[in-house]
């Protein structure tokens, strides 16, 4: 069975200047309800994640000022957000959300998705790119500490890099980090994951899902995972406005086939995170989120 977090906080407390695209959060639930994808047991509402589990990924210092609102006016602009209170709890229980996903995932050896998950710019003791925390971070380190995972791969293929991600498990060799991201986009300076694969700007369907299908099986050769985190967001399409990619929305489908695919036949627990997507069309985005979905029902029903 599917589990997915989500909460109306997903899409609040932000500015108004900040909700697109944010409203997805509160559009892409009511689209999978309405079609019959999932029904309301497969959602839950996540808690507040415990301070102690920020600790183990996140500097003590740097998660002292977020709490208290003490963040510098540029560390602010660095982070996309203007902070308050109410952000800073909508954070910490996005994190409770992808904790909660890794464990019900490995539990029922299935899947489970974070709604607003994906927070991957987030380094160890700052936050960047609209990411205050690193979610997947924090719950694969988690997963170590309670002895749930023994090799764990995050694959992340949201278009920006997961500099954040890498950066925090440069030196932990129990979490495989693979980045495929676009070469000339956001963040300008790249971190070192164990696998990066930098993608020229206009690349189609074929040429991607080649390269996707081609790493993951040299990534297999190398390593054996027990527990997957997938970054999926939807910004590789051709009508993003960050992307610079020339992905169709069936080319997105079909990554999401690979993916899933390789989990399947590896057996193992797989928790999604919904990361980025900026086409104008907001039917766009939730068509293409909807279709990982989709995808994930056909593996694990």
């Amino acid at each position: 069975m599917i589990k997915v977090a989500f909460d109306h906080s997903y899409a609040h407390p932000l500015p108004e200047n900040h909700r697109f695209p944010m409203e997805k959060y509160d559009l892409l639930p009511k689209q999978l309800l309405l079609e019959g994808t999932l029904d309301e047991n497969h959602f839950f509402v996540p808690q507040i994640l415990d301070f102690k589990d920020a600790l183990e990924v996140h500097d003590s210092h740097y998660l002292s000022k977020l709490c208290n609102l003490e963040l510098t006016a540029r560390e602010e602009r660095i982070s996309g957000f203007p902070h308050s209170k109410a952000l800073v709890e909508r954070e910490f229980k996005i994190m409770e959300g992808t904790r909660m996903c890794a464990q019900f995932a490995k539990e029922h050896n299935g899947v489970a998705f974070n709604i607003a998950g994906g927070t991957h710019h987030a380094f160890t003791n700052r936050g960047e790119g609209f990411c205050l925390l690193n979610d997947q971070a924090i719950a694969a380190k988690w997963l170590l500490n309670q002895k749930y995972a023994n090799q764990i791969l995050i694959i992340d293929l949201d278009v920006h890099q997961g500099n954040g991600t890498a950066e925090i498990f440069k030196n932990e060799s129990r979490v495989f980090t693979f980045s495929m991201h676009g070469e000339h986009n956001y963040p300008l300076h790249k971190e070192v994951s164990d696998l990066d694969i930098p993608l020229f700007d206009g690349m189609n369907d074929e040429v991607y899902l080649h390269l996707l299908t081609s790493t993951l099986n040299l990534i297999l050769e190398k390593i054996t995972p027990d527990f997957i985190f997938y970054q999926c967001g939807v910004d590789i399409l051709s009508t993003d406005k960050l992307g610079r990619l020339n992905l169709t929305l069936e080319g997105c489908k079909k990554r999401d086939e690979i993916v899933f695919q390789i989990v399947k036949h590896l057996d193992v627990p797989v928790v999604c995170t919904m990361g980025g997507g900026y086409s104008p069309d907001i039917k766009t985005i939730i068509e293409a989120h909807a279709n990982t979905f989709r995808v994930a029902n056909k593996y694990f029903e």
